[in-house]
């Protein structure tokens, strides 16, 4: 290790650890509070009085309901993004503990939004703060951003950057749960619909009629057969891994029960890598369509206009762009000297399996991003979500370093 690392590595540690029964504390306290379907309240009145009691510069909401938190007015400007909403709990009976009181069992926090993505909250605050006290924040403005972003990928951090506060990011750190690696990507997505028109007639004479059901069959059935062609390695990325395609959702208009419908739309989830463009993989979408059909079935790409809890409206294209960081890039060597320099060891980097708000900052917006967080991906939304409380901890080094680290290596 670099001696010049040895006393700011020494004193974030020493900081880390005795902050470490406030950082798990804050931990229970924001898991406590729900916070589905993009209700960011309560949640963000909690991280917001942590961030004023740790003395940020600034903390606050945005116009859609965000919480953001400043640290330093430099000119080199970092993010660390964590979205503090989640999924919802299901059935709760089916829960042997309250899944948001949680319970702690082997280490591991087991709580709805541990992993995904509250664990990287207390981390990223208390990091910033120490940074700030021994001084390792200097020309830095460092942003905590904790957004809503189960509803729909990135739209937190697009607003961010073109709406409120209209700040562009150097770097950006993402918080999603990656086994205390650097992961540089993942897969992109993009949610389409497929309508079919057909004509009504009653059910008894059905044959008057055009059941738009009918019509769209041989499109599903071609849908099948594209994504068990992408399982066998049609499209595969090398780090990436395998697109897909699949049908997830379905509508039908008729009259009645007794009557043919005159339309049916499905909905389709179609994973995309960094080989394939938007055009093309709508294209290809289309082609699955008959010749004959081509004017009475519609591929449309889905839009997003849903209110936040504000009332806020930042209309967006449910189009999420495949992103990956070059290995060489210096946002991720530096990620990956910061591990060294904290652990003394050297860990592979990954790419997640799921969708992230790095689809906005690396994959619409070119910002240089890494995600770096506690926990495993594989937990998250599922009834046994936990979250290592050791990890939890010690992101909180990796946060406070990093930013130093990156001027060290410019």
């Amino acid at each position: 290790m670099d001696t010049t690392m040895v006393s700011p590595v020494t004193g974030i540690k020493q900081k880390v650890e005795a902050s470490r029964e406030e950082i798990i504390r804050f931990l229970r306290e924001i898991v406590a509070i729900p916070s589905m379907d993009g209700q960011l309240k309560a949640v963000g009145d909690r991280i917001i009085a942590e961030m004023e009691k740790l003395g940020f510069d600034e903390a606050r909401f945005d116009k859609m309901g965000n919480v953001i938190g400043r640290i330093g007015s430099g000119e080199q400007v970092i993010v660390f993004d964590s979205h503090i909403d989640t999924v919802g709990i299901g059935d709760s009976a089916e829960w042997s503990w309250d899944p948001f009181e949680g319970k702690i069992e082997n280490g591991c926090l087991y709580a709805r939004g541990a992993c995904d993505e509250k664990g990287s909250t207390p981390g990223m605050v208390y990091g910033l703060a120490i940074a700030r006290d021994l001084g390792l924040l200097n020309g830095y403005t460092a942003y905590y951003f904790g957004n809503m972003e189960e509803w729909c990928d990135g739209i937190g951090p697009n607003s961010f950057v073109e709406a409120d506060p209209q700040v562009r990011p150097d770097f950006v750190v993402i918080g999603e749960p990656t086994k205390m690696r650097v992961y540089r990507g993942h897969k992109g997505r993009i949610e389409l619909k497929i309508t079919a028109k057909g004509r009504s007639a009653h059910a008894a004479s059905h044959y008057l009629g055009d059941n738009a059901v009918y019509k769209m069959m041989s499109v599903i059935t071609q849908i099948r057969e594209l994504d068990r062609r992408f399982r066998f390695g049609m499209g595969a990325h090398p780090i990436q891994g395998r697109p897909s395609i699949a049908v997830t959702d379905l509508k039908v208009r008729t009259a009645s029960l007794n009557a043919v419908p005159d339309q049916f739309t499905i909905f389709l989830d179609r994973r995309i890598t960094s080989n394939e463009s938007h055009d093309e993989v709508i294209a290809q979408v289309e082609g699955l369509i008959a010749d004959y059909l081509q004017e009475e079935i519609k591929v449309e790409e889905l839009q997003y206009d849903t209110p936040s809890y504000t009332g806020f409206v930042f209309p967006v294209s449910k189009y999420y762009p495949a992103w990956l960081l070059d290995d060489a890039h210096p946002l991720t060597q530096t990620g990956q000297s910061t591990i060294e320099a904290l652990w003394g060891e050297q860990r592979p980097l990954g790419t997640w399996d799921f969708s992230t708000n790095g689809t906005y900052w690396a994959g619409k917006a070119s910002i240089p991003s890494i995600g770096f967080g506690p926990g495993d991906e594989k937990t998250a939304h599922m009834m046994d979500e936990h979250v290592p409380l050791d990890e939890v901890v010690a992101a909180a080094e990796f946060y406070a370093l990093l930013p130093m680290m990156l001027k060290v290596g410019s």
